[in-house]
């Protein structure tokens, strides 16, 4: 099930790009396991004892503290506002979230079974994006040993992380965001003979697989680019959710055909913010 909402702005943004000299060699992380039960706190030091030497890693105490007053409704789907902020107090230029759980699980191939599962989500502090998230499991008869089977692949795991990250430094810093005419004041002499852009048809983006599984519920906002022909330009998530579902909603933007935002007739590029809601629905509703 997903609940669609639609606003629609315009906005002047002007970025100077950086050199390739502002790539740093040793990046700052900070690694949090938000839901800091045992087992949570567990993967988070074995992950870290997994990190390659290419990062410094942020004071534990320091990061858990100013998490704790950052006071998240949901840490593991964050604005990029939120995201940045966070990054910033924390010091940090990437951070990356921790969620793992034990699970009972049956199959009519196996009745009974144990999986063991961690989802790693890398932020940028820089632009708030998620620029890495993966999910990791292992199964086993017994929930101890689905967890052994986990840590080890630790080591995996956290070299991934560190190559994507790597990845997306390089193109922040080259990235240079569009500029975008401004959105005219509520009833402004400028408003008066606007006109908003509108879909010609609203597709829905797909609840994955993955994130039924893991009976995931989550809002993912996109930033959409329109031209004057009302063409989708670009798309960039505003708030990530991970599970496949921030990729699902970029997809299906993309497909989707607009009536091109106007001023006194004439055609003009905008920026739009849509939003979706995604939930597990129980088979009764």
């Amino acid at each position: 099930m997903l609940i669609v909402k639609i606003r629609c702005f315009l906005i002047l943004a002007c970025c100077l790009p950086l050199s390739a000299a502002g790539i740093r060699a040793q990046q700052r992380i900070a690694v949090l396991s938000p839901m800091e039960d045992a087992q949570s706190l567990a993967a988070s030091e074995h992950f870290i004892n997994s990190l390659p030497e290419s990062f410094k890693l942020i004071n534990g105490d320091l990061a858990r503290s100013v998490f704790r007053a950052a006071n998240f409704e949901n840490p593991f789907n964050l604005t990029a506002e939120e995201a940045r902020n966070f990054g910033r107090a924390v010091g940090a230029d990437y951070f990356l979230f921790l969620k793992t759980e034990n699970l009972r699980r049956a199959s009519l191939a196996k009745p009974e079974y144990y999986e063991s599962y961690l989802a790693a989500y890398a932020v940028s502090a820089r632009t708030g994006r998620l620029v890495y998230w993966t999910l990791k499991s292992a199964e086993a008869e017994t929930a101890s040993e689905a967890e052994r089977k986990l840590f080890a692949a630790f080591g995996d795991l956290a070299n991934q992380v560190s190559i994507n990250i790597s990845s997306a430094d390089a193109t922040e810093i080259a990235e240079a965001a569009p500029a975008v005419a401004e959105l005219p004041a509520e009833d402004s002499p400028e408003a008066k003979d606007f006109r908003a852009p509108l879909p010609y048809r609203r597709l829905r983006p797909v609840y994955t697989a993955l994130a039924n599984l893991y009976s995931v519920a989550a809002t993912v906002d996109a930033l959409v680019d329109l031209d004057e022909n009302g063409r989708v330009t670009r798309v960039e998530i505003a708030r990530w959710a991970g599970y496949g579902l921030d990729e699902s909603v970029a997809e299906t933007i993309r497909e989707m055909k607009w009536r091109a935002a106007s001023r006194e007739g004439s055609a003009l590029p905008i920026r739009v913010l849509l939003r979706y809601n995604f939930k597990k629905l129980d088979r009764e509703e």
